[in-house]
């Protein structure tokens, strides 16, 4: 640990700003260190290091700065150079030789690292070269891109080290942990127990690449900075909402992690909860880190705990089978063939507050089915007195309001329109925004960026506090057990919308799903 004194400029220098910056101002975080435990894993080379090497690009990262990326593995650093040169080619935009010139220098490998009990205190005496390189006063980014069962041990090593600054020391550390957080409440709570040993909560990043995407950071924009919107934001006006998470892909290369996970661990559990906070969530005081935050988990708080039979009739599980030339989920590579993971999961939420109250959420996740989408659907109550005469008694639909996350981002109005002509028909129309038509000379950030950059300059906004993340296990553990325990999960063929059981949770409650 650094024994340098701290003064009290470098200390204000150094902590997080207490409000967060407005949209449009731009920072250049503090000179740092990034070091990426999993350095040559999958997410480092298409997701890390073409978001840092963007940011570079785009001039937002400080000229003392440089990644150290640390595995098992043992190479120098020119291999690893080469290697996430690749990587660009392959995932991002193929850096030019001048780029590459002056941004692959920066690039490390911590060779060794893992041998013996001495490989932590060789990795110190790296950095510290690099310090001395760059000009970088100490202050380290350390990236978890590894399996949670591993975040323990690395993080006691660098706690043994004396590699983490307190949170009162001129230079600073900070930790970007990846999801999953845990399996259940339990191993959640116990591995936010091992990084508290270490750290401060306040030096604690728990990502999820979701609250990076630009409909998502829209969202309180839209809610609360549009005034026709949140007078109708509560139960006197909407019906239902719908959260819908798709994908067309199968089991793929995952088996191995999705066999201990499963669609309610590795989905629900994370990004649908996330992105139902920030639909359902209050106006927070102000737009600090731990203000909204503070509003996330009030809306985790007021969600109806779900236990016993009650599980049986609010939640649905399924698993995709074989249909077309599409192979089933037990047919996969790597699963069991009796696996009763599933791949598809439907659950009926009720927030229990004076905004919500009567409200039911639909959230629904799923692999193999007809489109990739994500998505909210605010359902609206229908019209009081249905204009019969003048349609010839054609019931309008609910006005419905769709939030497109991925991947065509944008907002979509249904409401009901009368065809022209002599006959009183009526027809869905829509009024959309596109985010792509609509900004066509602005660039759209990759999740990747905005996060790394703003666990850089120390903004937590878009990253999970530990009590939110144990109140959302909270919800799911008792799901789990249940379904753990009972019978088989509902087949569905591949390609299909899920299950029939998902169908019939909206259907006995007179709604259907909206299908992207």
């Amino acid at each position: 640990m650094s024994t340098a004194t701290p003064s009290a400029e470098a200390a204000r220098a150094a902590a997080p700003s207490p409000l967060r910056k407005p949209l449009s101002t731009i920072r250049v975080p503090q000179p740092l260190v990034l070091v990426i435990f999993g350095g040559t894993g999958d997410l480092a080379r298409r997701k890390l290091i073409p978001a840092i090497f963007r940011l570079w690009q785009q001039k937002l990262l400080p000229e003392g700065f440089a990644v150290v990326g640390v595995a098992r593995e043992q190479m120098d650093d020119e291999e690893y150079r080469r290697r996430m040169k690749e990587g660009l080619a392959e995932f991002a935009t193929a850096p030019t030789d001048d780029e590459w010139a002056a941004f692959g220098g920066r690039l490390f490998f911590g060779s060794h690292v893992f041998d013996d009990e001495e490989g932590f205190e060789r990795l110190k005496a790296q950095l510290k070269e690099v310090d001395l390189e760059f000009g970088i006063p100490s202050n380290r980014l350390f990236y978890y891109a590894v399996p949670p069962q591993v975040v323990d041990e690395i993080s006691r090593d660098l706690g043994r080290a004396g590699m983490i600054c307190p949170p009162e020391y001129p230079c600073w550390t900070r930790a970007i942990v990846e999801k999953p957080f845990g399996r259940d409440l339990e191993s959640a709570r116990e591995l936010n127990t091992a990084l508290l040993e270490v750290y401060d909560e306040r030096q604690i990043f728990r990502i999820d690449h979701y609250l990076g995407k630009e409909t998502l950071q829209n969202m309180m924009v839209f809610r609360f900075g549009n005034s026709v919107w949140e007078p109708l934001w509560s139960r006197n006006h909407i019906d239902h909402v719908q959260i819908t998470v798709a994908e067309t892909v199968g089991l793929e290369t995952r088996a191995d992690y999705y066999e201990r996970s499963g669609a309610l661990r590795d989905m629900v559990q994370s990004h649908l909860l996330q992105i139902l906070t920030l639909v359902a969530m209050e106006p927070p005081a102000s737009y600090d880190a731990d203000s909204v935050r503070n509003e996330k988990v009030k809306v985790l708080r007021a969600i109806r705990p779900m236990l016993g039979e009650d599980i049986d009739r609010e939640t649905v599980r399924g698993q995709y089978t074989a249909a077309g030339d599409a192979r089933g989920y037990r047919q996969e590579d790597g699963a069991a063939p009796e696996s009763r993971t599933e791949t598809f999961a439907a659950v009926r939420m009720q927030v229990d507050n004076w905004r919500w109250a009567g409200v039911p959420f639909y959230l629904r996740t799923g692999k193999r089915l007809p489109a990739k989408a994500t998505e909210v659907v605010v359902s609206f109550r229908p019209a009081p007195h249905p204009v019969m005469d003048v349609v010839e008694n054609e019931r309008p639909a609910p006005n419905a309001l769709v939030l497109r996350i991925q991947p065509r981002e944008g907002i979509s109005l249904f409401f009901e329109a009368k065809v022209p002509g002599l006959a009183g028909r009526l027809q869905a129309v829509s009024m959309d925004f596109d985010y792509a038509t609509a900004f066509r000379d602005a660039e759209s950030p990759e999740a990747y960026q905005r996060l790394l950059l703003d666990a850089m300059l120390g903004d937590a906004t878009l990253f999970a506090r530990r009590d939110e993340v144990e109140a959302a296990w909270t919800l799911v553990t008792p799901i789990l057990e249940r379904w753990e325990a009972s019978g088989e999960p509902e087949g569905y063929p591949a390609g299909s919308w899920g299950p029939d059981g998902a169908d019939r949770l909206l259907g006995e409650d007179g709604r259907a799903w909206h299908q992207p």
